[in-house]
């Protein structure tokens, strides 16, 4: 099935195959596939997920990280399974005796494209970190505040900081990350609110 549907298809957008991994490079971006077998798979029952990713050169180097020129998915900056991304989209593909190949075929490219319109959105560093921003969501957290206050962005990296408190401040890790973010707001010398001080507010 990869070798017949999913690499003609990918192959046509510009992604290249090496192994169960796909990947296309754009500017400091670069975009992977990787299908990962089930490790319970059998001759008449094979399972497979769908992983996607992004890796971004500047958030590797914000995190003063090596800059790969072949990064994997476990690399990426972004990673989602396909389901979290594509409407309608199984958790996770089977092969069987049973399985009617033309659908799982027509779901799989459908999942695929859908994947491919939303990395289509995803075109920089900043992107990615919107996308956990808007969530809003821990990862990502240093390299967003980073990248915010490098482009002096103090409002978006406060209303990004307030929308953190007030989803995880009553959570007992919250002091470590607010002890982090606080060194980041004082590296570029923005004031650094406390939850504390905004709920006494």
């Amino acid at each position: 099935m990869i070798k017949q549907d999913v690499k003609p298809f990918l192959t046509k957008q510009g992604f290249a195959k090496k192994g169960l991994n796909f990947t296309k490079k754009a500017e400091n971006l670069t975009y992977i596939f990787h299908f990962q077998k089930s490790s319970g798979n059998s001759a008449d029952n094979v399972m497979f997920y769908v992983n996607c990713g992004i890796y971004a050169a500047e958030l590797a180097q914000i995190q003063s990280r090596e800059i790969m020129t072949a990064p994997q998915e476990v690399d990426c900056h972004f990673r989602a399974r396909i389901e979290d991304i594509a409407q309608n989209i199984p958790e996770r593909f089977a092969i069987t005796p049973d399985t009617k190949i033309d659908e799982l075929r027509t779901t799989l490219l459908r999942g695929l494209e859908e994947v491919l319109h939303f990395y289509e959105t995803m075109t920089s560093a900043r992107s990615i970190m919107d996308y956990y921003v808007s969530g809003p969501y821990l990862h990502l957290g240093e390299e967003s505040f980073h990248l915010l206050l490098q482009s002096n962005d103090v409002e978006a990296a406060k209303r990004y900081l307030k929308a953190l408190q007030e989803k995880h401040g009553t959570e007992k890790r919250w002091a470590i990350f607010e002890n982090k973010y606080e060194a980041i707001f004082q590296k570029y010398g923005v004031a650094f609110d406390k939850l504390e001080s905004l709920g006494a507010e």
